[in-house]
């Protein structure tokens, strides 16, 4: 049977309009020439792709959302001044509500979901408002502030407690990843500068508080952002940071210094440094696959060297791990913490790995490798939002967020699950512990 296998090949198909490809094979059924054809094995093939319909019933549990309220309060002003008419239908407010809700429920994909979900009589009681066009949400994104958001996302960050104890935990308090990551863009975003012009992407540039497993700050850059100048821009005295290769700069690792902030850091495997103190290696360090530690006042060779006015300290880590040329995987750290055992350093670098795990998180599971929006602001808003709801898990559940607590808890808010259901699950996670 050729049903679902059958290609019409024509020289001149190529690049028609779908409209066109449909007359051509309305013709050939007319004219019986793929009468053989059945729809029952797939459907017409040249047919749009139809939506599942948003009904309440998929909507059960929206009476849990009504918490966010509070939060979301301060940002309904935004943007009305320049409404002179006062014909505003759709507040930030109302706007952000929808976009979290777009997060926490499963059945809403898209903007056009978005859209539809607001003609149902439970969304609109939820949000304040009516049903809104696909027009409104699209301007929404270019008018109101994404910057009002940081306000939201620092109250929440200051309510999160650490899921981490013991020793450890202590010696590296406040330790925070710093890294960015890419987010696809279409060819027409012309702003979100990366590769080439066919190549466009927006980067976010994110803190991640590694004992608390939470985002603690973001950014959005477009993909060409660099990234050592947002961490610049939002570095704070006191700050303990851990970062990869790509923002090794014996410059700007001074500058860390200057401002009273630390930092743990991989650099090359082929800088060149000179030693001002050998520190001994502890077995505790050695356990940890310390090799080496040291102190160093200069870098670079005789003719390129660079003086140190903030003492800097090396401390090389074997991975346990072998490259393909047959030598140890070496880590080659540098830190300005010159009373952290070797072996918290190896750690603090260690634990930079989870805002990777974050990374991974947040688009493959939250979902925002899908941007709702193509401008700027848009997709601040966007990244913003999708923080705060990582945040809201984390504060609501006590525990990093996973995609089996977000199935949970999106089963909670819509309903199909019970408080003591999605107790249970909570309990059965296994504490981190250090």
């Amino acid at each position: 049977m050729l049903c679902g296998t059958f290609q019409l090949e024509f020289p001149f198909s190529r690049g028609f309009s779908r409209r066109l490809a449909r007359y051509q094979l309305y013709m050939l059924r007319k004219l019986g020439l793929v009468s053989f054809w059945q729809p029952s094995c797939g459907g017409d093939p040249l047919a749009a792709k139809r939506l599942t319909p948003i009904a309440d019933k998929d909507l059960k549990g929206l009476k849990y959302f009504k918490i966010l309220s509070p939060l979301l309060d301060r940002l309904h002003q935004d943007a009305t001044a320049r409404d002179r008419a006062g014909n505003r239908r759709l507040f930030y407010d109302q706007y952000a509500c929808l976009i979290l809700l777009y997060f926490f429920n499963p059945i809403i994909k898209s903007l056009r979901g978005i859209q539809q979900a607001t003609t149902l009589d439970k969304v609109q009681r939820l949000v304040g408002g009516n049903r809104v066009s696909r027009g409104s949400l699209s301007e929404a994104s270019q008018v109101f502030d994404p910057e009002l958001l940081h306000a939201i996302i620092g109250e929440l960050v200051a309510q999160a407690i650490p899921l981490a104890h013991g020793k450890e935990a202590e010696a590296l308090r406040g330790l925070t990843a710093v890294d960015g990551s890419l987010l696809s863009a279409l060819p027409k975003m012309a702003w979100a500068l990366w590769k080439d012009e066919q190549h466009r992407a927006v980067k976010m540039h994110l803190h991640f508080d590694v004992l608390k497993g939470i985002p603690t700050h973001v950014s959005v850059t477009t993909g060409n952002g660099s990234e050592r100048e947002q961490l610049r821009a939002s570095m704070k005295p006191g700050g303990f940071y851990a970062f990869d290769r790509g923002y090794r700069d014996w410059a700007f690792f001074q500058e860390i210094a200057a401002t009273g902030a630390s930092f743990v850091g991989r650099v090359q495997d082929n800088t060149v440094i000179h030693a001002a103190k050998e520190r001994p290696v502890t077995a505790a360090a050695q356990a940890a696959g310390v090799l080496r530690d040291v102190e160093i006042k200069q870098t670079g060779n005789v003719r390129h060297k660079n003086n140190l006015q903030h003492p800097l300290r090396i401390v090389v880590v074997d991975t346990g791990k072998t490259l393909l040329n047959g030598q140890p995987d070496l880590l080659i750290l540098c830190t300005n913490r010159l009373d952290l055992p070797a072996e918290m350093v190896a750690l603090a670098y260690k634990f930079r790995w989870t805002i990777e795990l974050f990374f991974r998180w947040f688009k493959c599971i939250l979902g925002c490798r899908h941007l709702l929006a193509n401008g700027p602001d848009g997709v601040s808003i966007q990244i913003y939002l999708a923080i705060i709801a990582s945040l809201l898990i984390s504060i609501w559940t006590g525990r990093k967020p996973s995609v089996r607590t977000l199935e949970m808890l999106q089963f909670y808010l819509s309903g199909w699950a019970t408080l003591d259901e999605l107790t249970t699950h909570l309990n059965q996670i296994k504490p981190v512990t250090n």
